[in-house]
């Protein structure tokens, strides 16, 4: 799925695309004042946001849309980033001036030399088994069972081993884990039934609920259900609040030195995350349009089932440095060897 997901820079970025959004009704969308979208001539000749094809990103989807960020740039660009390779690629190419980003990959970018300041944790928890089975509870149901996953070594394996081993588990000795290239793949094996489980991020677990429902495929794809959360399950495993901080926005390079730029895209990503939670269809409806393979029900129902927080990377610190210590007990190398200092908080 997210392999086949195409960048949409060059379409909303021409400067007539910004003009004219500056005049028409959808600029209402961001609850920004047609003045303001229109204000002073912009003192950057081009702007870059990226982000991968999941709810951390549906925020810069809407900036870019409803003109937010138009007065700080002449271009404005999203581009999209499938797999945290490609992430990485373009950290270490300075080909973005703000990214989505897992915390822990900023941490160890960070920790690595790369410029960059994490500005705010915006995803506290997305990731959840999919399966077959409606009775599963907690990860230890899944005991000798398959499990499709994608991204080994990333986020959601790394998360999975963290509250597997948590609960006397082996995470490769009591599962059967199938590590997969992509959520698309992890999908496809549970639509044509040769898997009955899997871990998925929203909005791949909305999408794959959905399509089971859907005409021609609910003829022959199983029932799937949404079963284990793994932000559940980090509260009743480690006994903490039932909220992990997994992504937000990070700004890198030569932008970290520019401050009214960087509070002014802060601002934009919670006014644009605000309206999201607010306005989950119309932010479907506008998602759709840029992200192959996702409907605005999916986008939907995958901002209802997320866990709404959104904080500064200062005031999410002590959750974030308790996340990296469990990595670091663990497998160091996932945050660069240490804690990042205060600098990398912003």
């Amino acid at each position: 799925m997210f392999a086949a997901f195409r960048p949409f820079a060059p379409a909303p970025l021409r400067p007539q695309r910004r003009a004219l959004l500056g005049m028409v009704p959808a600029l209402a969308l961001s609850g920004v004042p047609a003045a303001r979208a229109l204000a002073s001539p912009s003192t950057r000749e081009r702007l870059i946001l990226s982000g991968p094809p999941a709810t951390v990103s549906f925020p810069f989807i809407h900036m870019i849309e409803t003109g937010a960020l138009a007065s700080l740039a002449q271009g404005v660009e999203f581009h999209l980033w499938t797999n945290p390779d490609q992430l990485r690629a373009l950290a270490l190419d300075d080909g973005a001036d703000f990214m989505a980003v897992p915390t822990n990959v900023g941490a160890n970018l960070y920790n690595r030399g790369i410029p960059l300041t994490l500005l705010n944790v915006s995803v506290w928890g997305m990731l959840w088994m999919i399966s077959r089975n409606p009775d599963m509870r907690t990860l230890a149901d899944f005991k000798g069972m398959e499990i499709a996953l994608p991204f080994r070594a990333d986020m959601p394996d790394i998360l999975f081993s963290l509250l597997a081993s948590r609960q006397g588990l082996d995470p490769r000795r009591d599962f059967q884990i199938r590590y997969v290239a992509t959520p698309m793949d992890a999908m496809q094996l549970l639509l044509t039934r040769r898997v009955d489980h899997a871990l998925l991020a929203e909005p791949a677990v909305s999408v794959a609920l959905r399509k089971t429902h859907s005409f021609p495929l609910s003829a022959v794809a199983p029932e799937l259900y949404r079963s284990v959360s793994l932000t559940e399950e980090w509260g009743r495993v480690l006994s903490r609040p039932a909220r992990i901080p997994q992504a937000g926005i990070a700004v890198l390079g030569q932008a970290r030195q520019d401050a009214a730029l960087v509070q002014a895209v802060r601002e934009a990503y919670a006014r644009s995350q605000a309206w999201c939670e607010a306005n989950p269809q119309a932010c479907g409806e506008l998602v759709a349009q840029h992200i192959e393979m996702v409907t605005p029900e999916a986008v939907a129902d995958a901002m209802q089932a997320s866990v709404r927080h959104l904080s500064t990377a200062r005031e999410a610190r002590p959750e974030l440095e308790f996340f990296f210590e469990q990595l670091l007990a663990d497998q160091p190398g996932l945050v660069g060897g240490k804690l990042p200092d205060g600098a990398f908080y912003a």
